[in-house]
């Protein structure tokens, strides 16, 4: 429910902006409490009266407005919002919002604003696909922004194609998602692996794999955000932890696997997002090995398969696997799920664009134990790790 939410709208100029009066008149239908912010652009296309009339509070329109209160005012405005829609994001305003100009009441209140931010983009197609726009949203989205749309569409312009702001009601829907998954793994531990393992030759040198620990970094950020108790066993990085975190760092798929299965039994929840490596060398040299004109040949073993040892005893805790190929993608992962005794899986195809390592993006398939398929179009990791939480979310509620 939205009932007592309060709900700050910032309107960009657009065309779009009428649509914004439908939203704001949707919201306070479902018991939000509005306020609005409107650019001078936006002034242009829709008078303050109009979002006056519908949120029944006075509109904020500039830095240095005559204030109602006794407040700085973009402080006060974003201390109050529980939720911030942008609504329509222009190209200007992502960009403004990306590069950190605050230069105006509503950049200046987004600067300041600790409550989710949620844009919805309307601008011509071709904006919006230029590669700098598109640089400034991906960035955004890693840094926590929310965007929903834009979509396909006849915009005003004449031309036909993505840039048309997402419609009143699926804007206020993911408002209503937003605000109301933010606690719903509140009393659950969640484990989650990432990043590479290494996996050492000798005093200097080690085997190792591309993986950036995002989508496992990003999973334990989304994870913290709900409510969850996260304990993030991760290898070798360059990220940051997510605050609130329980962070355990390992260098060797065998050190992941022993931080694994001494945390598992408290675990509700297990996303093995790390890349470990199957093989390690059967044979450390406690000295750097010197080269020669001779070829070398390593000797490799075996690792333990973690999450196949986790399987085995699952008991009530959801398991999530990921399976990171380049071809016979869902061939392998269905077998994955099968072998393993797995909840869900995350497939992608690395030899897709925007998939793979070391990318803030992916392209993935979730694959639940019936063998059902969701297919996802190129995201944020930031964004996926929610998608996947949402499911898991809904398989925690079938156990009671």
């Amino acid at each position: 429910m939205l009932e007592d939410k309060k709900i700050l709208v910032g309107v960009c100029g657009g065309i779009a902006a009428y649509k914004t009066a439908d939203i704001v008149s949707r919201l306070k239908k479902k018991g939000a409490q509005v306020k609005v912010i409107m650019t001078a652009s936006a002034r242009e296309f829709v008078t303050p009266l109009t979002f006056q009339t519908l949120s029944q509070n006075y509109v904020a329109t500039g830095l240095f407005s005559s204030p109602k209160n006794w407040e700085v005012e973009h402080i006060s405005l974003a201390r109050w919002a529980d939720c911030v829609l942008i609504a329509p994001a222009t190209a200007n305003f992502i960009g403004k919002i990306w590069a950190g100009i605050a230069d105006d009441l509503l950049t200046t209140t987004v600067m300041a604003v600790k409550a989710p931010v949620i844009m919805a983009p309307a601008m011509n197609t071709n904006m919006y696909s230029n590669e700098l726009v598109q640089r400034n949203i991906n960035a955004l989205k890693n840094r926590g922004y929310q965007f929903v749309g834009p979509v396909e569409g006849r915009l005003a312009c004449g031309e036909t194609g993505e840039g048309k702001m997402e419609e009143p009601e699926k804007i206020v829907a993911f408002i209503h998602s937003t605000l109301n998954r933010d606690k719903d793994f509140d009393g659950r531990t969640v484990m989650i692996t990432a990043g590479p393992t290494r996996e050492a030759l000798d005093p200097v040198r080690f085997l190792t794999n591309a993986s950036s620990g995002r989508m496992g970094y990003s999973l334990a950020k989304a994870a913290a955000g709900r409510g969850a108790r996260v304990v993030l066993i991760s290898g070798p990085t360059q990220l940051e932890p997510p605050s609130g975190v329980e962070l355990v760092r390992v260098e060797s798929a065998l050190e992941m696997y022993m931080a694994v299965m001494e945390y598992y039994p408290q675990c509700d929840v297990v996303l093995k997002a790390a890349a470990v490596s199957d093989y390690r060398p059967a044979r450390k040299s406690g000295e750097k090995i010197k080269k020669s004109d001779d070829r070398l040949i390593l000797e490799m073993e075996r690792n333990p398969d973690i999450l196949l040892e986790l399987g085995k005893y699952k008991g009530n805790c959801i398991l999530v696997g990921f399976a990171a190929e380049s071809h016979n993608v869902e061939e392998y992962a269905r077998e994955k799920i099968r072998k393993k005794n797995l909840d869900l899986i995350v497939a992608n195809d690395i030899t897709l664009e925007g998939a793979g390592f070391n990318t803030d993006t992916n392209v993935a398939a979730i694959i639940d134990s019936e063998g059902k398929a969701e297919y996802l179009p190129m995201m944020s990791k930031s964004e996926l790790a929610h998608i996947i939480l949402d499911k898991v979310a809904v398989l925690l509620k079938r156990q009671f």
